[in-house]
């Protein structure tokens, strides 16, 4: 899967999981920015596993800040 299809899939997913407007996310979206906490973020994550079907290393889970975090680990987890 591309860059731009993670993308989209992440956008996706956190603003179901942080009921914000999908058009108001892009790659530089902080997810503390957002108002998630420790626990949203966790969260976030088991969505990401769930949807890309994977697990993400513990090491890159304390890198993920933003949106393009979030996908650079997936891809890294692919």
């Amino acid at each position: 899967m591309d860059r731009d299809a993670i993308l989209a899939k992440v956008i996706n997913v956190t603003s179901e999981s942080l009921d914000v407007d999908a058009s108001e996310l892009n790659e530089h979206t902080d997810f503390k920015q957002l108002g998630a906490d420790s626990f949203d973020l966790l969260e976030l994550v088991t969505a990401f596993e769930d949807e890309f079907g994977l697990t993400m290393d513990d090491d890159e889970l304390a890198k993920i800040v933003t949106i393009s975090d979030a996908v650079d680990a997936i891809q890294q987890a692919q």
